[in-house]
């Protein structure tokens, strides 16, 4: 089968174009520019801009099945840049698939399209979305990308949307937030964590996931793909531990940093570091418990164990040399 994926040389890209390209797919990778880690075999790069119709009509010419994974990701409260790609991006991406007779469309969103700060500790399908202005502008851009895609699927585009959670694991030539934190409770250097915890998904579940909701999925519909929610002390301390480190020792009390928040997070920006602040500790802040139920029953996912990710996260790290330093 022919099939495009935008965002190839990203994350959650370039594991999907190696899987796709393993289950014996002709692969097309639209990026900026193309990765050195995809496979020798199978894949024919195009420069693609996922906003400019034509570049995306050309690059989805004969193929029967789109990826759509580009996204920017910002902990900022308003980003221009990241508003325009992350809406009209994907209803451009969407109208050239339908323009061009692309069989079937899968949107990979985000659980921050939902709003994890007023879904009452739960969040499914139908839990509240990320309309608020007080909500960062990436969980709204997302929700705000699902609508534009609503508008095309009403006009005839046969597609389905993909929200995961945290997305960590192997492979990852980045590295992502998520992974360089593990890698450093691994170096041991992570003395000390904050308590709470989020839905982590193991990037190579997603990948699966989300070509099950290419084959099984509902058009227009929703599909969580959840992991485990991980104590973040416990998943430290279980990097640490595969390398024979010590991990954190202290645990501080989330209710400490959401109290110095309003004074920390202005201090933290003139240093540059968006780390301390309330968009990086909304979701540790909110802890939704995240439903992954409807992905099960419908599609027939299922997450593997988070200790086996950290292992074989940890294990990749060391073996491509991305560990020290």
């Amino acid at each position: 089968m022919k099939v495009a994926v935008t965002g190839a040389a990203g994350f959650i890209g370039s594991n999907l174009v190696e899987y796709l390209v393993e289950q014996g797919n002709e692969v097309t990778a639209i990026d900026r520019i193309p990765a050195e880690h995809w496979p020798s075999y199978g894949v024919t790069f195009v420069k693609g801009d996922v906003l400019d119709p034509a570049s995306m009509e050309a690059a989805l010419e004969g193929v029967e099945l789109v990826y759509h994974l580009v996204a920017m990701i910002t902990l900022k409260q308003e980003d221009e840049i990241a508003w325009n790609l992350n809406t009209m991006g994907v209803r451009v991406v969407a109208e050239a698939a339908l323009k061009v007779g692309v069989r079937r469309m899968i949107h990979c969103s985000s659980v921050h399209s939902f709003n994890q700060y007023d879904c009452n500790g739960y969040l499914n399908e139908d839990s509240p979305r990320s309309e608020s202005p007080d909500i960062p502008v990436y969980d709204r851009s997302k929700w705000a990308g699902e609508q534009e895609l609503q508008k095309v699927i009403a006009n005839g585009l046969d597609a389905v949307i993909c929200n995961p959670t945290g997305v960590y694991g192997p492979k990852d030539y980045g590295l992502s937030r998520v992974n360089k934190m593990l890698r450093d409770a691994a170096r041991g250097r992570v003395p000390a964590v904050i308590t709470g915890g989020f839905d982590f998904v193991d990037v190579r579940d997603v990948v699966i996931g989300l070509t099950l909701a290419a084959e099984k999925g509902r058009t227009g519909e929703n599909y969580l793909l959840a992991g485990h929610m991980l104590n973040m002390k416990w998943a430290f301390k279980m990097a640490a531990r595969i390398t024979g480190r010590r991990g954190p020792i202290v645990a501080f009390p989330l209710g400490w940093i959401v109290k110095i928040l309003p004074v920390a997070e202005p201090v933290a920006a003139k240093f540059g570091s968006d780390v301390v602040s309330r968009a990086a500790m909304g979701a540790l802040i909110a802890q939704p418990e995240v439903d992954g139920s409807k992905a099960k029953s419908e599609l027939g996912y299922m997450p593997r164990r988070a200790a086996q990710t950290i292992q074989e996260l940890i294990t990749f790290l060391i073996s491509s040399r991305q560990f020290a330093g």
